[in-house]
């Protein structure tokens, strides 16, 4: 029928034009979703950027971030300015004069001198390896034995010496990771954690664990708190906010664990930490907040009870490091000295860090981290349930550990008891205190040399006066009196921002503080006035490191250093 043909010539016609209009139709949506999707990534992209720029913004304030964005400038292009081709030439050549420099000093050379790169043959007798290391410690050194040394070596006394050689002997081939096999040293582990618990005043809840030092502590607490915020508020770019007194230990967890660093500053003429600036700072990143008690540039503490009340508001932790502190200052107030609230006393902290290799006169390689609770240690716990090897679980870092180290920490504790360090801290802080009112108030002293801060444990550091308080003919460089006191046969620590020397007072400088005090002056009137030349090793370091605005090259110096350390 010629009706029914046109329909069926018709419905294939209608059918494709149904489909080239419903394609058209999809095409469009999809177009649509795409525009949709790539608006939304440009809105979180923008939302992302802008939120990190006005975090930023209330931090550091308009002027602050303008100071930092020039300075992040000038450091780049200075970093690029390196790299021509002419001028890395030369600075390779000035950084291998200098590591070349530094390993003549180190390296020993010479008549006499025998390197050892490959096991003996045969074994050597008893008597050999006893007048080998007897040689060995009677290498040329600065003699902290007579207290000429700013901290690095927290020596208790030969008797206690020799009580660790005994804990060492007893327990040389203990390892921690075996309790079964080593009870004794699981029983004296959880005896050191109780006291230093008790002595810095934990809850009943409070729980800990013994690291290897300062540093692991640290870095345990920094894991630990990233950890609580990963698995309780799904952090996933982590921030920490860090006074720039805080140890360096702080920045390396960071690297290590790649959390973003908020350093704040600690102005004059406090220096402790700009409490406000942390305010502004915490974010919803934000998983740790830091304070010191002291610090270790300049033995300050910070704030305490400030950061405690911004970490209770944020419901956030704040871990204070005592690492330098240890068994001193919590014996303050029972030594009359002015004390800090610095402990679990104040609400707000979650964490501490306490080396009892420093003030507690243990043998080195010992600290402790402590928590609040319980369940905040567990953050820093590793297992691994399903290796096949067996389940795998530790407290730490290390997995192996030297029981023998534990046995000498305990035997230290045990030893010295509250009576023994309450007299350490008497001594140390009251030659700390000599030191500092020597520097405030001796005539030779007080025109060239200024206190930073209040110190109020082991620490006083001082810089030079400033230009404007002091005569031309009595400013002195801080750093040649550094090298100064060097060539008099002192080990005091340089610092920088700002300029400054500063000494941890040990027991050993307790007999010494005299003779330090008398050559302090000498080596600041010669300085006085002076412009040297020839800058030693303080002032070439930090002079150039101070200067220079990208740290690439001190960098490869400090790597040189460490290079140089391995070399026979």
């Amino acid at each position: 029928m010629p009706g029914s043909s046109r329909l069926a010539v018709s419905l294939p016609q209608l059918r494709k034009q149904y489909n080239l209009r419903h394609a058209g139709t999809r095409q469009q949506l999809l177009a649509q979703a795409i525009d949709l999707a790539r608006n939304l990534l440009l809105v979180l992209f923008l939302l992302r950027y802008t939120r990190k720029t006005f975090i930023h913004l209330r931090g550091y304030g308009v002027l602050g971030s303008i100071q930092k964005l020039y300075k992040d400038t000038y450091r780049r292009l200075y970093a690029v300015f390196l790299r021509l081709p002419l001028v890395q030439s030369k600075v390779r050549a000035d950084v291998d004069k200098a590591i070349a420099e530094l390993e003549m000093k180190l390296v020993p050379s010479g008549p006499g001198v025998t390197s050892y790169t490959t096991l003996p043959a045969s074994g050597w007798t008893p008597d050999q390896v006893r007048a080998e290391l007897e040689k060995l410690s009677e290498m040329q050194h600065t003699r902290w034995e007579d207290g000429r040394v700013s901290g690095a070596v927290y020596h208790g006394g030969s008797e206690l010496a020799d009580l660790q050689s005994e804990a060492f002997k007893r327990f040389g081939v203990s390892n921690p990771i075996h309790p079964d096999v080593f009870p004794g040293v699981r029983k004296m582990e959880a005896e050191i954690v109780a006291m230093t618990l008790a002595l810095f005043n934990a809850p009943e809840t409070g729980a800990g664990v013994t690291t290897s030092g300062g540093s692991e502590s640290i870095i345990m607490a920094v894991l630990a708190a990233r950890q609580k915020a990963y698995a309780e508020r799904g952090v996933r770019e982590p921030e920490i906010i860090l006074p720039e007194t805080a140890h360096t230990a702080f920045r390396k967890a960071a690297e290590y664990f790649k959390i973003r660093v908020h350093l704040v500053a600690c102005p004059a003429p406090s220096y402790r930490v700009n409490t406000q600036t942390v305010r502004r700072l915490i974010n919803a990143n934000t998983i740790l907040l830091v304070g010191s008690a002291p610090n270790f540039p300049h033995g300050i503490v910070d704030d305490i009870p400030a950061l405690s009340q911004l970490a209770v508001k944020h419901k956030l932790p704040l871990h204070v490091d005592c690492c330098l502190g240890s068994f001193i200052i919590p014996f303050l107030a029972r030594a009359g000295f002015p004390a800090p609230d610095f402990d679990f006393r104040v609400p707000g902290v979650t964490s501490i860090s306490v080396d009892t290799h420093k003030y507690g006169f243990a043998p080195k390689g010992n600290s402790v981290v402590l928590y609040r609770t319980a369940d905040l240690r567990r953050y820093q716990y590793y297992v691994c349930p399903d290796w096949s090897g067996g389940v795998y679980a530790s407290p730490n870092m290390a997995g192996s550990r030297p029981g023998a180290l534990i046995a000498g920490c305990w035997a230290s504790l045990m030893r010295m008891g509250a009576d023994g360090y309450l007299d350490t801290c008497l001594q140390i802080v009251a030659a700390r205190q000599k030191i500092e009112d020597a520097v405030r108030k001796n005539e030779k002293l007080k025109y060239s040399l200024t206190v930073i801060g209040k110190p109020m444990v082991s620490v006083v550091a001082f810089r030079a006066a400033a230009v404007t308080n002091t005569d031309p003919a009595l400013r002195v460089d801080i750093y040649d009196v550094a090298d100064a006191m060097s060539h008099r046969g002192w080990h005091l620590n340089a610092l920088q921002d700002p300029p400054a020397i500063h000494v941890a007072v040990t027991l050993p400088i307790v007999a010494a503080v005299e003779d330090l005090i008398r050559d302090l002056e000498a080596v600041v009137v010669s300085c006085q006035g002076q412009a040297t030349e020839k800058k030693g090793d303080a002032a070439a370091l930090y002079g150039v490191a101070g200067a220079l605005p990208d740290k690439s090259i001190v960098r490869e110096l400090a790597s040189g250093f460490l290079d140089t350390l391995y070399k026979t």
